[in-house]
């Protein structure tokens, strides 16, 4: 038997009211009911981070939260933060270095990178790496991502320093 929850929640800064089933995932929440389709689907298991989105503030997997847990948070997906231009830099980083080759594992990729621009703002190469090290991508071998993380975060330095 299929139970269902009202849940009200904000995503991308509009707020959203649905009656939901209680076995339905974020990842298909935002795809499915809400036509938000740049987190991807990848290992349903939590591990790739193809389904990365912000909750709260945070980067989750969106596979493993369930949906009908969410009532009153609030919910950023790539497509919010690429129309807040937060992620513009970053985003264009990304294109100058090469570092979204097949682009299926980008939109988490730019999720879980911007934590680290806010988190960790003099962050090292190697804590870059091991910031993104639970998002997989199978292309680009990770130097031109981790390049442009450290493009970024080097030109949001200089322009605070200025």
């Amino acid at each position: 038997m299929n139970r269902r929850i009202d849940i009200t929640l904000t995503v991308n800064g509009e707020r959203v009211s649905r009656s939901v089933d209680t076995r339905l995932h974020l990842i298909d929440f935002l795809r499915m009911e809400l036509g938000l389709t740049g987190a991807h689907t990848g290992c349903e298991h939590g591990v790739c981070g193809a389904c990365t989105v912000r909750l709260d503030g945070d980067p989750v997997r969106g596979c493993l939260v369930m949906v009908a847990s969410l009532d009153g948070s609030v919910v950023e997906t790539i497509e919010g933060l690429s129309d807040t231009g937060e992620i513009r830099d970053l985003q264009e980083a990304f294109v100058a270095r090469n570092a979204a080759q097949c682009g299926y594992c980008t939109p988490g990729m730019l999720v879980t990178a911007a934590d680290i621009l806010v988190e960790s703002p003099e962050a090292t190469r190697e804590e870059i790496r091991e910031h993104i090290s639970g998002n997989y991508c199978r292309c680009t071998g990770y130097q031109a991502i981790v390049d442009a993380v450290e493009d970024v975060l080097k030109a949001r330095r200089t322009s605070e320093a200025a």
